[in-house]
């Protein structure tokens, strides 16, 4: 029966409490394949039916879910027409009648500020006790699934709808988080095509008032580029995590690749430092398109600046530029796949479009991953489902 049926406060707390504890006594001893049935039986406890644990689809196209002893199937939820896509794109409880009696409860899977995907459960009635505690078994399973996923390929497979190349491979093992969600700044990305990506690749760490970014896009395509890629983001990572300023980051990244590949190979590159106390944003623009600042839903203007060599090709120490962001202020970097693509023969999207994109998506007050998510999607659309290059974005709000 649900917890809210007990009658007795204080059961219902030990009751809730107990079970806590036996799905965290279980779930940490056993290995990946087996994390579904715990959380069946933990939810068949509260008087839960059909449990589901739905995985983003690395196309951002679908919800999947998981395959393991006691989880329902069902087949893919498309994340823009269902409950548990709007569960995923807003990080909020979705609750639905259901036709032949009870409710589905869709609970985020949130892991800190990362979200993995969905947990949906059907219960005859639902009460906050109910909702507290599936809150809270959600939370736990999706920390399994981020502690878990570095030694299996289950996840990664129930992820998977297409194949994917070697390439592509190789940069997914690279990125962070998708998205990030904390009190002072969120951050999203999207890599397009899913795929089939090579050259570009993001990352960006939180490090005590620090917001991170970084975005690259290596000449050429396929396992060349990402190999690129893997040694830009490596010095990235080197330079950033001994604490030196970003004109030397930009020299640490500039050595490693003209060390490791021929003279004429390279990597555009924008690296940002976000002081999330002030809003203060330094940044370096070593060949990309300057990023855009959206205030209120519109673009208010570029953040241009000195632009020095790309990565690789030995430029001077570069020029740090710097501006003060409101609260609320969203910053938008691209690789130029974003805006030069184009049909066969036609002209290039080019900026002005991706600016007249981004004011006509929806108003309403959405959370940066809905964003990035609809606005790569639209771009998609615009060339028809295909493209020659990687189109790469990443959004980041600094909160206040």
């Amino acid at each position: 029966m649900p917890v809210g049926q007990l009658g007795d406060p204080d059961r219902s707390e030990s009751f809730g409490e107990g079970l806590l504890g036996t799905f965290l006594d279980r779930a940490h001893e056993l290995p990946p394949h087996l994390v579904g049935s715990v959380v069946a039986g933990t939810v068949a406890r509260l008087g839960g039916r059909d449990p589901q644990i739905l995985l983003q689809d690395y196309g951002q196209q679908k919800l999947v879910p998981l395959v393991g002893e006691g989880l329902t199937d069902g087949g893919p939820h498309p994340i823009d027409r269902s409950a548990a896509g709007r569960c995923f794109l807003t990080s909020y409880r979705v609750e639905e009648d259901v036709p032949a009696g009870g409710v589905r409860v869709h609970v985020p899977l949130l892991d800190g500020g990362e979200q993995a995907g969905v947990l949906a459960v059907t219960l005859d009635a639902v009460d906050d006790d109910d909702r507290r505690l599936l809150r809270r078994i959600a939370g736990l399973t999706a920390q399994l699934l981020q502690s878990k996923n570095s030694y299996t390929d289950l996840f990664f497979r129930t992820r998977r709808r297409e194949p994917m190349s070697v390439a592509a491979e190789v940069q997914w093992s690279l990125l962070p988080p998708l998205a990030m969600t904390m009190p002072r700044v969120a951050v999203a990305g999207v890599l397009e095509p899913a795929y089939d990506v090579a050259g570009d690749s993001f990352d960006y760490a939180l490090n005590g008032d620090a917001l991170h970014l970084c975005m690259i896009d290596a000449m050429g395509h396929g396992l060349n580029a990402a190999t690129m890629a893997t040694v830009a983001i490596g010095a990235y990572r080197h330079a950033r995590r001994i604490s030196v300023e970003l004109s030397e980051i930009y020299l640490f990244m500039d050595r490693a690749v003209s060390e490791q590949f021929a003279p004429d190979h390279f990597v555009t590159a924008q690296m940002m430092r976000l002081d999330t106390n002030t809003g203060r944003l330094q940044w370096v623009n070593a060949g990309h398109p300057a990023p855009m600042l959206i205030r209120g839903h519109r673009v208010v203007g570029r953040l241009d600046s000195p632009t020095t060599l790309p990565v690789g090709f030995g430029g001077a120490q570069p020029q740090v530029s710097e501006v003060t962001l409101l609260q609320g202020d969203r910053i938008l970097c691209f690789t130029d796949g974003l805006v030069e693509e184009h049909e066969s023969g036609r002209e290039q999207f080019g900026e002005d479009q991706l600016i007249a994109w981004i004011q006509q998506l929806d108003p309403v007050e959405r959370g940066v991953r809905a964003v990035a998510r609809d606005l790569s999607h639209t771009l998609r659309r615009a060339r028809g489902e295909t493209t020659s290059d990687d189109a790469t974005l990443l959004l980041a709000e600094w909160r206040g």
